[in-house]
């Protein structure tokens, strides 16, 4: 069984195809990335595919059974055609299945709803490809706040606008293992998994980061518009919104659902401690 992974260069892309060389051997992984060279590190078969260019798909997937796509990092309107792209090049190599990664989130009130709203098109879109199909709806990573931990520890806090609002914190490597289970195991075909662990409070997360780091950071959450014109300034229009709109998400609910991961991989998701303590150790 042959099985691709596109944006293999990625953080997440990585972390399904080392996962995936466990399980069925390198052999058996082909990494998909824009700049093939930037995942040649994987050691293995590297194509080239980016989203932007069906001809790239259409011989990327040739001789392969199930192809993982990851969502793109493109504008959100954007991102609906790049993704047709992946979709319609494996129905035309006869791919078999397809799994892709999704979101969790509303798709409607927050700044990060256009992005919610194009991962459930391309859910639609492959629904109905007449492939075999799983999708995963992703957690927010908790590696991000720990890479951001200097910046915190100047600041003495974690200062955003999720308030009391729960977050079921994943990570990338959780989700690697979830991921190869769901293309490699025919029984979780058809299904739609909440790829996420235990719900916590940004407050909570304070306290755990305190515990693994030895720091003393507290939490103070701020409006949605003083934290919008925060992030704006320090990272651009594009990605400031986005951000903000991920944040205002926790603080409305949206990011404290049930979780399937135990369903998905077969075994329960860690704690958010291990994760904290495995980023810190690695």
């Amino acid at each position: 069984m042959k099985i691709a992974v596109t944006s293999a260069s990625g953080h997440l892309g990585s972390a399904i195809v080392r996962q995936l060389i466990k399980e069925i051997g390198k052999e058996n992984v082909i990494g998909i990335a824009r700049t093939p060279e930037k995942a040649h590190r994987l050691g293995i078969e590297i194509r080239e595919g980016d989203y932007n260019n069906r001809e790239h798909f259409n011989k990327a997937l040739q001789g392969i059974d199930a192809v993982l796509l990851v969502s793109g990092m493109d504008d959100p309107q954007k991102r609906i055609q790049q993704h047709r792209n992946v979709i319609e090049a494996a129905k035309l190599n006869g791919v078999h299945k397809i799994v892709y990664t999704s979101i969790i989130g509303d798709e409607n009130k927050t700044a990060f709803s256009p992005v919610v709203q194009s991962n459930r098109q391309t859910e639609r879109d492959i629904q109905e490809s007449g492939l075999a199909w799983v999708i995963g709806r992703n957690g927010i990573y908790i590696e991000p706040d720990l890479e951001y931990i200097d910046q915190y520890v100047k600041a003495g806090e974690i200062r955003n606008c999720a308030g009391i609002g729960k977050c079921a914190y994943t990570s990338r490597e959780e989700l690697g293992y979830a991921y190869a289970q769901m293309l490699l195991h025919e029984k979780h075909n058809g299904q739609v998994y909440n790829l996420v662990g235990e719900p916590i409070t940004q407050e909570n997360l304070a306290k755990l980061i305190n515990q693994a780091y030895g720091t003393s950071l507290s939490y103070n959450p701020v409006s949605v518009e003083a934290y919008a014109e925060d992030r704006k300034e320090e990272l651009g229009e594009f990605m400031g919104t986005i951000i903000t709109g991920i944040y205002e998400g926790i603080k409305n609910g949206s990011n404290d659902v049930p979780s399937d991961f135990e369903t998905a991989a077969g075994r329960p998701h860690k704690f958010p401690m291990e994760m904290i303590e495995l980023f810190k150790n690695r």
